[in-house]
């Protein structure tokens, strides 16, 4: 049976990320990265990378040019609130909008470069010993870090349990020609109707823009809701082919056991729940566990810890934004809020897209802005 230091279940951005950090360690541990697919694959999402999520492939010793490429920063975003509350400004740091077929390819490569092995490996059993994590009858790790998405088997497997459908999301993709006027900005909207839900259109730089719909499950979604709410909130959208994805939302607690066997990403159901977001949660994530895989059998109680510090505060209040969004009066002050204050604005973007706090701020201006 083979033996490795760390074994990485799925090769996206939250595997890349613990992969990359897992081999920055002295000596470098042996690393093997285990996915279904072969990469370059497509994989259904927003595209959206925050300045916050390249901070940390930065700290992880990957450029960020060598990421985003030739697709060009977006450095706007405009908002409308479930009653119709507009607001467009600049953001604090530009966002880039990278198809994950491309990001995915460029991470795992990084990660590759670093000293990482890549298998093909469609993963069905783990086991857990104390010596060890056993993968399939064939490979044993020292920690395993589970970075499979939101379908995880790692998951599974430690006994972590599904969200429920109020804390799940499901939501479709697809590509479109650019609507006009959109170059540089990035827009999310919504509605009243089957609230809370929203579409969203980001535009790639090169006359496309990944646009989607997505919606609580506990809503009754189902795929014509889906395609129904796109084009109600994307009127004249002419996406191509459309795929479904389902989100496990934040609930402000990761499930993350002591052990050998760590979460991470989709598969630790961090997305964030007012945007969807994951990719800054996946790879900040991912680079934590790959840092507590040098604890051995303590790597579990090492993770959790590293978590709670760098992001508890802000997963609680999301969680907690997330259930005050659910009034949609609410979200309209607060984007009234945003458009008569650039901090305010910014306090919500950090909010959604990075790791930032609901403050006291942006809950006065809100207040202020009640009807």
């Amino acid at each position: 049976m083979e033996r490795w230091d760390v074994v990485v279940v799925g090769g996206g951005p939250a595997g890349a990320a613990a992969a990359l950090a897992a081999r920055r360690a002295m000596p470098p541990p042996r690393v093997l990265v285990l996915d279904r697919a072969a990469f370059p694959r497509d994989k259904v999402c927003g595209d959206g990378i925050a300045a916050e999520a390249l901070d940390v492939l930065a700290v992880l010793g990957v450029d960020p040019a060598a990421v985003t490429g030739d697709y060009p920063a977006v450095p706007r975003l405009r908002l409308r609130s479930p009653r119709g509350t507009a607001v467009e400004r600049a953001t604090a740091r530009p966002s880039y909008v990278v198809p994950r077929v491309v990001l995915d390819a460029r991470l795992i490569a990084a990660a590759q470069d670093a000293g990482a092995t890549l298998r093909r490996h469609v993963v069905r059993r783990i086991r857990v010993g104390p010596d060890g994590v056993e993968v399939d009858g064939s490979v044993t790790a020292g920690v395993l870090v589970g970075a499979d998405g939101a379908e995880s088997v790692v998951r599974r497997a430690v006994g972590a349990g599904r969200n429920r459908d109020d804390q799940l999301a499901v939501a479709i993709r697809g590509y479109a020609p650019e609507p006009p006027g959109q170059r540089g900005v990035q827009v999310i909207t919504t509605t009243e109707q089957r609230w809370p839900a929203y579409a969203w259109s980001f535009p790639l730089g090169d006359g496309r823009a990944n646009v989607g719909y997505g919606e609580l499950v506990s809503g009754g979604a189902t795929r014509a809701g889906l395609l129904e709410g796109l084009h109600r909130l994307l009127p004249g959208v002419g996406a191509g082919e459309l795929k479904a994805h389902r989100l496990p939302l934040s609930t402000g607690r990761p499930h993350q056991p002591d052990g050998r066997v760590l979460l991470a990403g989709d598969a630790a159901a961090l997305i964030n729940p007012l945007t969807g977001e994951g990719i800054f949660y996946a790879l900040l994530s991912g680079a934590m566990a790959g840092a507590a895989a040098g604890h051995g059998a303590a790597a579990g109680a090492a993770y959790r810890r590293a978590l709670d510090r760098r992001l508890g505060r802000h997963l609680r209040a999301s969680s907690g934004a997330s259930r005050l969004s659910r009034w949609p009066g609410l979200m309209d002050a607060a984007f009234r809020a945003a458009a008569a204050d650039q901090r305010v604005f910014d306090d919500v973007v950090a909010l959604g897209l990075a790791d930032g706090r609901l403050t006291a701020r942006t809950l006065a201006s809100a207040a202020r802005h009640l009807r």
